[in-house]
């Protein structure tokens, strides 16, 4: 408490005019805030707040009922020299041809073709030359790809690979530690969703254009800091999978507008190898845009030679754009025998 000064008149003039506070109240004052600040600190340290986790690693797998369980890394910025060195093996492993990096660093394109031709123009400035060119991270980049061309090859936006993503992994019912074959994965526009939210090595992908792999394995993955979840991508066609490996079983198998573009002939020659590889019964297949290979043959037909392969058609499902004012149309499939 403060009082004003009431000193006789043989008190200095300064000491007249003063504010001063008494020494026993001095010392109430400072009892009544330590007592508040013990109450507060009592009532914090009472508090039933959830103990906090920390993000699991891979030492955290476990194994739930025989399958692996959903695997969390640590979050982590750049791609470790191990990184770099299993996708320098797949890509020599698919046949692939590493072109001269042009790039030159400084530019800002009006369009992807203004911009291509500037950096075969220029030539670059930015790559390693000499003893420098070892460096692990110096991996020759193809200028179509510096420039994204490959975001304008489909006849949709890039962006519309997650509207495919949401429908097939909500409809599948996939988790973490399920397992995906795509036939046709391109530039990995729908397969990036995918290789983010599974489990390391649960991605698979047959793609036969030398072009969409480089996009896919020398673009795509290390811009999006994916490397770390080692994606089986294989260069190939005519429907061989026999590089996937004979045990591994399928949670999910699509198509995404590549059936129409094949024999039909082929596309039951791949439905027959496909069979065995999708989990009985939970399994799904589901091939968009049409499904003429089967409807060609007749209804029946198509029924028979489906129920021979130990495949039963689920029937059809429009799925509407949250991004787009479309829809697409899905069709699928079952193993029904074990």
């Amino acid at each position: 408490m403060a009082f004003l000064s009431s000193s006789s008149a043989s008190s200095s003039p300064a000491m007249q005019k003063g504010i001063f506070v008494s020494v026993p109240v001095l010392v109430l004052s400072v009892s009544f805030a330590a007592g508040v600040f013990f109450l507060l600190s009592s009532s914090l340290s009472s508090c039933s707040c959830p103990p906090s986790t920390s993000s699991p690693t891979y030492a955290d797998v476990a194994s739930v009922g025989g399958s692996v369980a959903d695997v969390r890394l640590e979050e982590r910025i750049s791609p470790t020299r191990e990184d770099i060195e299993w996708v320098r093996d797949l890509i020599r492993s698919n046949g692939l041809h590493m072109q001269k990096n042009e790039l030159r660093k400084g530019i800002n394109p009006r369009t992807r073709d203004q911009q291509l031709l500037d950096l075969q123009q220029y030539k670059g400035i930015s790559h390693y030359e000499g003893d420098e060119a070892n460096n692990h991270t110096a991996l020759p980049c193809p200028g179509e790809l510096l420039v994204e061309q490959h975001h304008s090859n489909y006849g949709e936006p890039w962006a519309g690979g997650r509207d495919v993503y949401e429908f097939l992994a909500e409809s599948a019912n996939l988790k973490p530690n399920s397992r995906v074959l795509e036939i046709g994965c391109g530039t990995l526009r729908v397969g990036l969703h995918f290789i983010r939210y599974l489990n390391p090595t649960h991605f698979h992908c047959l793609e036969k254009d030398e072009l969409s792999l480089m996009a896919a394995l020398r673009y795509e993955l290390p811009s999006q800091g994916l490397l770390h979840k080692r994606p089986l991508i294989v260069r190939g066609e005519d429907m061989e999978f026999s590089k996937f490996g004979s045990e591994i079983t399928y949670d999910l198998i699509y198509a995404s507008a590549v059936f129409l573009h094949m024999p039909d002939k082929l596309v039951w020659t791949g439905l027959e190898r496909l069979v065995e590889k999708l989990k009985p019964f939970d399994g799904r297949i589901f091939v968009s845009h049409n499904v003429k290979f089967c409807s060609r043959l007749g209804g029946d037909e198509c029924t028979k030679k489906l129920a021979s392969l130990g495949l039963e058609y689920l029937g059809k499902q429009t799925h509407d754009s949250l991004l787009f004012n479309h829809y697409e149309i899905w069709f699928g499939f079952r193993r029904i025998k074990t």
